[in-house]
């Protein structure tokens, strides 16, 4: 009986996943707020709370996240990922303290104490690359000028997960100075030593790796993966930093192949994920929080804007460009979603969970309208000051008047100026596989 009870609900669940999945598309927007309302539901003090499979989801929560991460680094060579750290680290030095100083200032203002804080600026510096490469693919910016720049800050963001999942690990886990600077010294050692593994036997790698039946790369590589999660969990370096570096290190074919084979898998146990959070999550317990979660959604929001704007300019973009590039980064998602699951999971602050699960609701939703209308709004406003006085343009020329602009969705137009054409600039196979469709 408890098995059938366990199959129906789960069964139930997934269900009820791929309706909302389906939903969403429909409605042309991210599936995450569905998912988490799922959760809520599903959840104590929901409308229909689970018994036997709540078991269950906790470890295919645990195995999304740890899929997710392994995704990401998939999307990435090392090459790339030195690269952008020689060449936009100011851009994420900005991206930074904008975004993480609001939310640390938010906790301790609230009273909640040094580690909330440090949670709390996770939450709301990471934005969702899952989101915002689905959004920039469905308005065709794809080849924009200031597409490289935006991709740009979502590897740096990545890279520092690396650096700042150990910390809040420790952190959470009550440790002393000692023993955090050892935890953080195992994990930036690992991280160095993947990434030069990476760089000078990447092929290696890839090629003892690699199989031609893809049952076998599926098994080998998920089994790896897991493997090596454990590890670093067991290290006191979190699961999920280990699949990132695992990701990191196959490149190529084997990356390629890989990722179709793990796309629906990790689909289906990342929508787990957000579910398991709602579940941990008190419907009840949002109202309270719902106040300061919609004033950090605004100021944050803005924040990337100025983000965005900056190292847009920085790159020498165009003023269109500029703004595009701030209102696509607004969006958070599920890194901010991973991080709060580790603070509710330690119970160091019980609301921190339904202020992250509002601000992220409000966010997600938000934040595929301020890619698409942000900088019309902004020429709107601000159009006319923005022209130097006296300024002539300059002529277009021959290769540039024949080039055909972007195909723009109906509803769409305002992505690109039909005075201003944008010119697509070339990007990388490191930079164009972030904006393959993601959850989330």
């Amino acid at each position: 009986m408890h098995s059938a009870v366990f199959l129906i609900e789960f069964g139930a669940i997934i269900l009820a996943l791929g309706l909302l999945g389906r939903l969403a598309g429909r409605l042309r927007f991210s599936p995450i707020p569905l998912y988490l309302l799922a959760g809520l539901a599903f959840g104590e003090g929901g409308l229909l709370p689970l018994g036997a499979s709540e078991e269950f989801v906790a470890i295919g929560a645990e195995i999304g996240v740890i899929l997710l991460l392994l995704m990401l680094g998939l999307e990435y060579t090392a090459s790339d990922l030195v690269s952008n750290l020689k060449t936009q680290y100011p851009a994420g030095l900005v991206d930074m303290t904008f975004n993480a100083l609001p939310g640390a200032a938010a906790a301790l203002l609230m009273g909640w104490g040094p580690v909330a804080a440090v949670v709390l600026a996770g939450v709301t510096w990471i934005s969702s690359s899952g989101v915002i490469a689905k959004v920039l693919g469905d308005l065709g910016r794809l080849g924009n000028r200031e597409t490289p720049v935006i991709l740009s800050i979502l590897v740096l963001e990545d890279l520092a997960m690396a650096v700042y999942l150990p910390i809040i690990t420790a952190l959470l886990a009550g440790v002393g100075w000692a023993a955090g600077g050892l935890t953080l010294a195992i994990a930036l050692g690992a991280a160095g030593l993947v990434l030069f593994v990476a760089v000078r036997f990447g092929r290696h790698i890839s090629r003892f790796v690699s199989s031609d039946d893809p049952e076998k790369l599926l098994l080998v590589v998920l089994g790896l993966t897991i493997l090596v999660a454990g590890l670093a969990q067991q290290l006191q370096v979190s699961a999920a930093v280990g699949a990132f570096l695992v990701g990191i290190a196959l490149s190529g074919e084997v990356a390629e192949g890989t990722h179709t084979l793990l796309s629906p898998l990790r689909d289906l146990f990342a929508a787990v994920f957000f579910v398991f959070f709602g579940l941990h999550t008190d419907p009840a317990s949002i109202p309270p929080v719902l106040l300061p979660a919609l004033l950090l959604a605004v100021v944050t929001a803005c924040t990337k804007i100025f983000t965005g704007y900056w190292a847009a300019r920085r790159a020498g973009v165009s003023v269109k460009g500029r703004w595009r590039a701030g209102g696509a980064l607004v969006a958070r998602g599920e890194f901010s979603i991973v991080i709060a699951g580790l603070a509710v999971t330690s119970g160091i602050e019980p609301r921190l969970g339904p202020l992250a699960t509002a601000y992220v609701l409000i966010l997600v939703i938000v934040g595929p309208l301020t890619a698409r209308y942000t900088e019309p709004l902004a020429q709107r406003l601000f159009g006319r000051r923005q022209v130097p006085a006296g300024a002539v343009p300059a002529p277009r020329s021959a290769s540039a008047s024949s080039v055909e602009p972007v195909p723009v969705k109906s509803g769409e137009s305002a992505a690109v100026d039909p005075v201003e054409p944008v010119d697509p600039a070339p990007v990388k196979s490191g930079e164009s596989a972030p904006v393959d469709e993601q959850i989330g």
